[in-house]
């Protein structure tokens, strides 16, 4: 794209600027509508699970139902507790709305089809999803509520505990492929499965560091049966309690960024991205970035599914599965994947 306004005659600097520009409205806009439908499925899913019909008055079939919700939190008043510190209070959401777009950049959502296609992705995305813990700690600190306080502390652990986890299971993924760009860690997951399946689900061994991962995944978004951070009879509505209008929106809107980035990385790291399930010519014609769409759908699917079905743990539970179980196992697969690449000679 810069060569393209190069060609108009523009210097390189201003060409790079504008098809920058571009390519993070391209990413950002699409993102927001799909979170504002995605916010919809997610509760027609809870809607079908308790035989209810859900949003379907706003629209034909409800399809307007989040932007009617959307126009109610932005003509709403914007209050600010006269205890609370007023600037952090007004920033924590700013932070926790851009950081949960900015790991958007070097997701690929086909051949080519990436804002940054940079070689370590994988530990950008690392970085970039470990920062949100900072608006979230900065809501519950600036309150000046104790309920938003101990909120903020559950999520800072939550996020930290589950963090390690996902981390040594991302080791075992470019263990595998051999890099840490997030391109290259599709392309290496085609015909993976006896030259047939594309996709690292099927290998017996990063299959469960998949299970693993999908469920730190609830964690990390502090989605059922994980969402301790909000639990309401303990909490009332934990960091968020003190919050209206726009700010209150832009929590809402950074959540379900999170929830839809980490069903793209599931998708991406697992289940072979923008590559059809199958190593078929035919299926091939289907453009890649309908593939990655259904897939990221389908496990957002399966976030509503859990999230309508799985009473909420404790805490004590919650934080004994992230130390005691996850973090033990997803060590020792470190080691065992590891071995098995040296022992088979998947690095001569």
């Amino acid at each position: 794209m810069t060569e393209f306004f190069q060609n108009l005659g523009l210097n390189y600097e201003f060409s790079w600027f504008i098809a920058t520009i571009i390519g993070i409205l391209l990413i950002a806009l699409p993102l927001m509508l799909a979170v504002a439908y995605v916010i919809l499925i997610d509760r027609k899913v809870w809607a079908a699970i308790a035989l209810r019909k859900g949003p379907n008055v706003v629209g034909p079939f409800g399809l307007l139902q989040s932007f009617a919700d959307g126009l109610k939190v932005f003509l709403q008043e914007t209050i600010v507790p006269s205890a609370a510190n007023k600037g952090i209070f007004i920033i924590a959401p700013i932070i926790t709305f851009t950081v949960a777009l900015a790991a958007w950049a070097v997701v690929p959502f086909a051949d080519g089809w990436v804002l940054a296609d940079i070689n370590v992705g994988l530990l950008y995305i690392l970085a970039i999803s470990s920062l949100s813990v900072y608006g979230v700690v900065m809501a519950g600190w600036a309150s000046n509520s104790k309920y938003p306080f101990f909120s903020a502390m559950r999520a800072a652990a939550q996020m930290i505990s589950y963090e390690v986890s996902i981390g040594f299971i991302l080791i075992c993924v470019v263990l595998w492929a051999g890099t840490f760009n997030l391109t290259d860690i599709v392309e290496s997951q085609r015909g993976h499965g006896l030259g047939i399946v594309n996709g690292y689900y099927f290998n017996l061994l990063l299959f469960p560091m998949w299970v693993v991962f999908f469920i730190s995944s609830l964690a990390e978004t502090a989605r059922v049966p994980f969402d301790l951070t909000e639990a309401e009879s303990e909490l009332v509505a934990g960091y968020q309690t003190e919050y209206s209008s726009m700010a209150f929106a832009l929590f809402w809107l950074g959540e379900y960024a999170n929830i839809l980035l980490m069903c793209a990385l599931n998708t991406l790291l697992f289940f072979g991205g923008w590559l059809p399930p199958i190593d078929w010519a035919p299926l091939y014609y289907v453009p890649g970035f309908i593939w990655f769409f259904l897939k990221t759908l389908f496990f957002f699917f399966m976030f509503s599914w859990v999230m309508g079905t799985v009473p909420r743990y404790r805490y004590d539970q919650l934080m004994r599965l992230g130390w005691k179980v996850f973090l033990p196992m997803s060590l020792i697969f470190v080691f065992v994947i590891s071995g098995y690449l040296m022992a088979t000679g998947h690095y001569s």
